[in-house]
């Protein structure tokens, strides 16, 4: 069985293909948009020679490239979207591509969709605080007040599932937490936020989703492989979460020092409610970098669950010390280097 991993040469979709691997997957098409990463494929054809790993190089936004990508494969990991750039790019590459991607599973034949969303499809703000986060709560209603990048993953989520109630096939739905690790960013917006010369500490006492990228590799592939029918939905975070204070005093004990401010969610609420008024009455002279609706999604505070994961058997692989010890050690490393 030919499984097709898009997204395959990005941060998580290097760790989705290694695991795929390492559970006994041996067909697998890779696909890129570009053939300029060959290294990480050819270290596991030398760690798998085995394994029959395709790489093929496409863009999704083309139905013609989706069209040839998904023929004689019969799962889909779907991981490909846009990271950055302007709304009209994240929604070309986020939602564009995944309506070809899906038009042209549909055609071809049944076909099983394993699609990574993202936490950020939730709708946390409605919720009181320190309120839990399972695959029953409620999805954002107006993610369009959040960032781009959440608003585009909330719209792919929903073009997939339209697919999915219109034609039937089985599809599991994966909602990441913050995925971190070697390669990753080292602070989320959970967090704080970066201005120059001073970090804004939001998060005070609030658990962070972590997800380190091997373990939430892993949960991809063992939910991709569950024998389950129709939709699945699983939360994707570790175990033993540390809260963003924690976070941020291990940042800077094992990488280095960082000149921050700590903000108490009160004071965000009135900052972020001045900022979005001054930013209405300027007309836009103040970007709305923080709104009352941005800082209850980010900073509000939740509990989260990942029970149903576990009960399909996925398994933390790697501790969360560990993995933020390799994290930290990876970026102060980069750090060194950026400084000789």
């Amino acid at each position: 069985m030919r499984v097709l991993v898009t997204g395959a040469a990005g941060f998580l979709g290097t760790a989705v293909v290694e695991r795929l691997l390492a559970r006994g997957q041996v067909e697998i098409r890779c696909l890129a948009r570009t053939a300029h990463r060959q290294s990480h494929l050819e270290a596991l054809r030398a760690r798998f020679p085995a394994a029959d790993i395709e790489q093929v190089v496409g863009n999704l936004t083309c139905p013609k490239d989706a069209a040839r990508i998904v023929d004689g494969v019969e799962t889909i990991y779907h991981l490909a979207a846009g990271m950055r750039g302007s709304p009209a790019d994240l929604f070309l590459n986020t939602v564009v591509g995944s309506k070809n991607l899906m038009e042209a599973a549909v055609n071809c034949k049944r076909i099983k969709m394993v699609h990574v969303s993202s936490f950020g499809v939730y709708g946390v703000a409605g919720l009181s605080r320190g309120a839990l986060i399972t695959e029953e709560s409620p999805l954002d209603p107006n993610p369009e007040l959040r960032d781009a990048y959440s608003f585009a993953k909330s719209l792919q989520e929903r073009v997939i599932r339209d697919f999915h109630d219109r034609f039937g096939f089985d599809l599991v739905i994966l909602r990441p937490g913050v995925i971190y690790g070697p390669g990753g960013s080292p602070f989320s917006v959970r967090v704080g936020l970066s201005l120059p010369g001073l970090f804004l500490h939001c998060g005070g006492s609030n658990r962070l989703p972590l997800t380190y990228v091997t373990n939430c590799a892993e949960a991809i592939t063992v939910a991709g492989g569950h024998e389950g029918r129709g939709l699945q939905v699983y939360n994707v975070l570790d175990d033993d979460l540390p809260t963003s204070r924690r976070y941020l005093a291990e940042y800077k004990r094992q990488v280095g020092a960082v000149r921050s401010f700590p903000v108490p969610y009160p004071l965000i609420c009135l900052l972020s409610a001045a900022i979005e008024k001054y930013h209405i009455a300027s007309k836009g002279q103040l970007p709305a970098f923080i709104t009352p609706y941005k800082a209850a999604s980010a900073w509000k505070g939740n509990r989260f669950d990942n029970r149903r994961l576990k009960s399909i058997g996925w398994k933390q692989l790697v501790p969360t010390t560990d993995g933020m010890r390799r994290s930290f050690e990876y970026l102060r490393g980069k750090q060194t280097a950026s400084e000789r």
